[in-house]
C-alpha cells in the first residue's frame, strides 16, 4: 500500500491543486491511504472524504496546526513556530471549527500588517507601495486560509520579485508578523476532544517549521519532546520528503520507545508533485481506524 498522510490543497491551503485534482492524482499513483492536511483549515475534509471513497482510497481526516512553542534552554527562551498534524478527528466538531474560524480571521489581520511592513520597506527602496486594491486581489486569490505564500505569489505577479522563494528571502522573513498564539496544550485538547490524534510534524526539517530552529541535534530534539510535549501528543511524523535516513531512524526508535504512533507523508504542495513518493511501511495504516 502506498501511503501519504501529509498533502496540501489549493482549495483550503497553499497547495497548487484542488482537492478533486489531488484525489485524481492520488488514484493514478495507486495511493491507498491518504490525508489532506491543510494549514489551520478543515473546510475541504468533507469533499476529500467523499471523493476518496468514490475512488476507492482510504482516507483519514487531517489538518496541520501552527503552534507557538518555547523552551527555556533554547533560543533565549523566545517563542518559535512548530507544526502539528491532527488526524481522525470529527470534522463536524463545533469547538474545533469555531477555533479555526478565529485563527482564519487573525490570518487576515496578520496579512494586512505584513503588507504595511512591506510598504514601509518599499518606500525606502523606491518601489510602488501596495494598495487596498492589491490586498483585495491577494484575498481573492485565496480559496482557503490566507498566508504568506499567497502574498509571495502576488509579489511575483507584480514583478517585485522573480520567485516565491525570493519573496521570502528578501521580504517576508524580515517583515513578518507573529502568527496566532495557539499553544500545544490547547491544540492537543482541540484535536483530542474532537476524537482525533495529534502528531508532531517534520521535527528535523531544516527547510521548514521544526525543532531545528532550537537545535540541530537529534538527541536534543527528542529530549525537548520528552520534557515538554509527551503528555500532549500521540505521535511523530517519522517519514518526510526532506528526511534523511538518520532522521527517520532516530524518530522511529524514539516513537517506539514512548509508544507513539508513527506517521509519514510527502508534505506535497504539488510543485513539483511528490505525493506518494515517500516510502512508508504498510503498518502505518494499522494505527488508524479504517473502514
Amino acid at each position: 500500500m502506498i501511503i501519504d498522510l501529509h498533502i496540501h490543497s489549493k482549495d483550503c491551503s497553499d497547495g497548487k491543486m484542488t482537492v478533486k485534482e489531488i484525489i485524481t492524482e492520488a488514484k493514478s499513483r495507486n495511493i491507498g491511504l491518504m490525508s489532506i492536511t491543510d494549514h489551520d483549515c478543515i473546510d475541504c475534509q468533507e469533499e476529500a472524504m467523499a471523493l476518496s471513497k468514490k475512488n476507492g482510497i482510504s482516507y483519514v481526516s487531517g489538518v496541520e496546526l501552527n503552534v507557538t512553542f518555547s523552551h527555556s534552554k533554547y533560543h533565549e527562551g523566545k517563542s518559535i513556530s512548530l507544526d502539528f498534524l491532527g488526524y481522525e478527528y470529527d470534522i463536524n466538531s463545533k469547538r474545533f471549527r469555531d477555533k479555526l474560524c478565529i485563527i482564519a480571521e487573525y490570518r487576515e489581520e496578520r496579512a494586512a500588517k505584513i503588507l504595511a511592513n512591506l510598504n514601509t520597506e518599499f518606500e525606502k527602496e523606491g518601489i510602488e507601495k501596495l494598495t487596498r486594491k492589491d490586498f483585495e486581489q491577494i484575498q481573492a486569490s485565496v480559496d482557503g486560509v490566507l498566508g504568506r505564500p499567497h502574498i509571495a505569489d502576488y509579489l511575483v505577479k507584480k514583478g517585485i520579485v522573480g520567485t516565491r522563494q525570493e519573496a521570502f528571502d528578501r521580504y517576508l522573513v524580515r517583515f513578518d508578523v507573529p502568527k496566532f498564539p495557539l499553544y500545544l496544550e490547547e491544540a492537543s485538547r482541540l484535536v483530542r476532544n474532537a476524537g482525533g490524534k495529534i502528531v508532531l510534524a517534520h521535527p528535523n526539517d531544516s527547510h521548514g517549521t521544526s525543532l531545528v530552529t532550537l537545535t540541530k541535534s537529534l538527541a536534543e530534539q527528542t529530549a525537548i519532546i520528552e520534557e515538554s510535549m509527551l503528555p500532549h501528543i500521540d505521535g511523530v511524523e517519522c517519514w518526510h520528503s526532506r528526511n534523511d535516513t538518520h532522521t527517520t531512524r532516530h524518530y522511529l526508535e524514539f516513537a517506539k520507545k514512548h509508544g507513539l504512533i508513527m506517521t509519514g507523508g510527502s508534505d506535497c504542495h504539488q510543485k513539483p508533485i511528490v505525493m506518494g513518493t515517500v516510502k512508508i511501511p504498510k503498518y502505518v495504516a494499522e494505527q488508524f481506524n479504517l473502514e
